[in-house]
């Protein structure tokens, strides 16, 4: 089943997002996105499509159509879930084939979640625990979950068709990491007001 719009959205925001703040950590890792991972090479029908997953020590970019878990040293080490229309799949079938693709911790995010929901879960996160695999521990409906493989926290913003998912820093993920429009943003605002610091003092002088 294709994902929605809104899916994507958040996918293609948050893909980047994190690479950079790996790749500004030293934290080599190869960051996709809507790619599938087949898990047993003796059948094909089991596999799963991340929204995005965090391959540990892989460079970038790369050309791989598809991944096979046979031929990869380690599993994704974080795998996003978004919840689309089939939200038995995402809620039920997508752990069963993360526990068995052998990933670190799966964030499960549903955007159709409202304070009203009965049946509905805004966050869901799986890590593995030793002797156990991997194990539900943590669901909320909280703005924000921490991932502890991430080093950070997921953070929803916005409302309606502007929802997202962005990386928050600090105590409490208080503090958005910038997107690089936003960070050119920044840095424009800088210099301007630099420029204007410059022609301020020059005017003084004369």
């Amino acid at each position: 089943m294709g994902e929605s719009i809104l899916q994507a959205l958040i996918s293609e925001l948050l893909r980047p997002l994190i690479e950079r703040y790996l790749r500004e950590r030293g934290v080599k890792a190869f960051v996709g996105a809507d790619q599938f991972f087949y898990i047993d090479e003796r059948d094909i029908t089991q596999r799963i499509a991340p929204d995005v997953y965090v391959l540990p020590g892989l460079d970038g970019p790369r050309e791989e159509r598809v991944w096979k878990r046979w031929e990869l040293e380690t599993p994704p080490s974080f795998a996003l879930e978004i919840v689309g229309r089939d939200m038995g799949k995402d809620y039920e079938d997508s752990p069963v084939a993360y526990r068995a693709l052998g990933v670190r911790e799966l964030v499960v995010y549903d955007p159709d979640w409202t304070p009203k929901s009965k049946t509905r879960v805004r966050w869901q996160v799986w890590r593995q625990v030793k002797k156990r695999g991997l194990v539900s521990v943590l669901k909320s409906n909280d703005d924000r979950i921490e991932s502890s493989v991430l080093g950070c926290w997921l953070c929803v913003v916005g409302e309606g068709g502007a929802r997202r998912v962005r990386l928050g820093v600090g105590e409490f993920g208080d503090t958005l990491v910038l997107t690089d429009a936003e960070r050119a943003y920044e840095l424009e605002r800088e210099v301007t007001a630099l420029r204007a610091e410059l022609a301020a003092k020059r005017d003084r002088a004369k």
